[in-house]
C-alpha cells in the first residue's frame, strides 16, 4: 500500500499538470488560502474512546535493518472503550513528528494541509466487565498503524480492545524519544520483511499477555492507563491487515493458533500457509489482489478448511479499505483526481462498507452473534459474493 508521503506527492505532481491543460469544464486548480482541516468519521455508535502507545523492544531478536547491535524496536496503540474522557485529550491520527516527516517530504506544511485527530482519547482509564475481545492490526507495506482508524474505532466502539502496530523500516515511526524512522529506501526484502513481521506479531501477542497480568513493557515505563489489568479475553482474539497486513495476519493465523479468526483487505499471502491452509474463519474482501491475478492466493483459498468467504466492492481500489477512503476527497480542492486515487465507489459507501464489514465478521466468528455474512445484503448492494 502506498503511503500518505507518496500519495500527496501524487497529489503535487498533479497540480502543475492541470495548471498548465486544464479540462474543458473547469478552471485551473487555485491552491486554498487556508490549510485544508482533513477529519476522519465517528463510530456509528457514541460509545467512547480510548488509546495509549507503547514503546517495545523485543531483546530475543536483533533487527536487520537497525544500528549494529540493536534489538527489534516496536510502537504499538491499544484502543479501547472508555467511559471518563474528561481531562484526556484526543491523539492525533499520526504523532507530530511522523506527520511534520509524511507532510515535508510532498513538499507541504501545517499550514497547507493540517491532519487529522482521532477519536481516541490518550491515557483515559478503561471501561469493561470482563475481559475484551482483542483484535490485532498490521498494516500494508510503506504504511503505519493509523491508515485503519476508521475500522479500528468502529470497532472499539462496539466493544473490542484493538491492538494496532508499526513495522519498523516498513513505515514512518516515531519513537518517544523524537527519532523519526522511514522506510528502507530500496524496501524491506521481500523474504526477510515477511518474516521479521511475523515476529512482530507473536512479539505483541507476549505483551498482550504481559499488560494483562499487569506488567508494563513500556520502554520509559510509562503510566498505564487504569482497568487495563484483565481487560483482554485471550480466549478471543481476531486479527485484521490491509495490503501485506493481510498476508501478515495469515501468517499469523497459520503459525499462532491464539488467533481464531483473520481478516486480509486487499492483502496477497505468502509462506507455508499457501499450501497448509487454516482451520479456521478467514474473510477476504478484495479491490485489486484477488484470486484470478494471484495464484498464490487461489492455492491458498483451495487449502481454507474452516468457514472461509470471498468479498469484492463494486468500484473499489486498493485503498478503498483504508482512512484515505475518507481523506482522499478531502485533498480535491489542491487538484487531486480522487477516482483516479480511491476508485469509483462513493467515498461514503466506502466509509460505511468499512465500518460494517470488519465488525460483522468479528461478530460472528468471536462473539458468535450477526448474520450479515451469511448472504448478500440489499443494504450494501456494492459488495458482492465471489465464488
Amino acid at each position: 500500500m502506498r503511503t500518505f508521503v507518496r500519495r500527496l506527492g501524487l497529489l503535487l505532481s498533479a497540480v502543475p499538470l492541470l495548471a498548465a491543460n486544464p479540462a474543458p469544464v473547469s478552471a485551473a486548480v487555485s491552491p486554498p488560502t487556508a490549510p485544508i482541516r482533513l477529519t476522519l468519521p465517528a463510530p456509528t455508535v457514541p460509545q467512547p474512546v480510548g488509546t495509549v502507545s507503547l514503546h517495545l523492544v523485543d531483546h530475543s531478536r536483533p533487527d536487520p535493518w537497525g544500528p549494529p547491535g540493536a534489538h527489534r524496536e516496536l510502537m504499538i496503540s491499544l484502543w479501547y472503550p472508555t467511559r471518563h474522557r474528561d481531562r484526556h485529550p484526543v491523539a492525533p491520527w499520526l504523532p507530530m513528528g511522523a506527520g511534520a516527516a509524511v507532510l515535508a517530504e510532498a513538499g507541504l506544511t501545517a499550514a497547507e494541509v493540517t491532519l487529522p485527530v482521532t477519536h481516541g482519547h490518550e491515557g483515559a482509564p478503561v471501561a469493561h466487565r470482563g475481559g475484551l475481545p482483542v483484535v490485532l492490526y498490521s498494516p500494508g507495506n510503506d504504511a503505519t498503524r493509523a491508515d485503519n482508524t476508521i475500522v479500528v474505532e468502529q470497532l472499539v466502539s462496539h466493544g473490542y480492545l484493538v491492538v494496532t502496530m508499526d513495522h519498523t523500516y516498513d513505515g514512518v515511526v516515531e519513537f518517544p524519544d523524537g527519532r523519526v524512522v522511514t522506510p528502507l529506501p530500496d524496501g524491506p526484502s521481500t523474504v526477510e520483511m515477511p518474516e521479521l513481521r511475523l515476529g512482530d506479531v507473536r512479539f505483541v501477542l507476549r505483551t498482550v499477555t504481559a499488560l494483562n497480568a499487569g506488567r508494563n513493557p513500556d520502554v520509559e515505563h510509562r503510566g498505564l492507563p487504569r482497568g487495563l489489568t484483565g481487560a483482554f479475553d485471550l480466549s478471543r482474539i481476531g486479527m485484521f491487515g490491509v495490503s501485506a497486513g493481510g498476508a501478515t495476519t495469515a501468517s499469523t493465523m497459520y503459525a499462532d493458533a491464539r488467533v481464531r479468526a483473520g481478516l486480509s483487505l486487499d492483502g496477497p499471502v505468502h509462506g507455508p500457509v499457501v499450501d497448509a491452509g487454516l482451520d479456521r474463519p478467514f474473510l477476504l474482501m478484495q479491490a485489486k489482489i484477488n484470486r484470478v491475478d494471484y495464484p498464490d492466493l487461489a492455492r491458498f483459498w483451495s487449502h481454507l478448511r474452516g468457514w472461509h468467504l470471498n468479498l469484492g466492492v463494486h468500484g473499489a481500489a486498493h485503498v478503498s479499505y483504508a482512512d484515505y477512503e475518507a481523506i482522499v476527497p478531502q485533498l480535491a480542492p489542491l487538484g487531486l483526481d480522487v477516482p483516479a486515487e480511491i476508485g469509483d465507489l462513493d467515498p461514503a459507501r466506502g466509509v460505511a462498507i468499512q465500518q460494517t464489514y470488519p465488525l460483522a465478521f468479528f461478530e460472528q466468528h468471536l462473539r458468535h452473534r450477526g448474520h450479515l455474512l451469511d448472504e448478500p445484503s440489499a443494504a450494501f448492494p456494492e459488495v458482492y459474493v465471489l465464488p
